[in-house]
């Protein structure tokens, strides 16, 4: 049993992970969708939807939160629009994941991960 895990590992040792997942949800933010696998879609699916709900609340503190979090500064204010503008009244699920297919090499499941409007 599989009690207490919290994140899945990727296969990657911590901090490249860590520095996947921030990549992976810069540019999600930045162009509105991204194509990657199931698992990796699954985690930043996590990030995005949390940075979102933090960036309703618009003060000094959360935008620290946001930068440490991001890599671009034109994504930090990128999300605090989208946040104050397209999803000020929703409550959740700001992001979707559509499957594709399988990809061709190791047949991991390919996914579409894009926010919904």
């Amino acid at each position: 049993m599989n009690h207490g895990i919290k994140e899945r590992k990727l296969g990657m040792y911590s901090s490249y992970r860590i520095s996947v997942l921030r990549n992976l949800t810069t540019s999600l933010i930045l162009t509105g969708r991204i194509k990657t696998t199931e698992a990796r879609a699954k985690e930043v699916r996590k990030m995005v939807e949390k940075l979102i709900t933090l960036a309703k609340e618009d003060d000094l503190n959360t935008r620290r939160r946001a930068h440490s979090l991001l890599f671009n500064k034109a994504a930090v204010e990128k999300v605090f629009e989208m946040a104050k503008n397209e999803y000020a009244s929703r409550s959740g699920g700001y992001t979707r994941i559509v499957k594709l297919d399988k990809r061709r090499g190791d047949a991991a499941q390919i996914v579409l991960l894009e926010f919904v409007k």
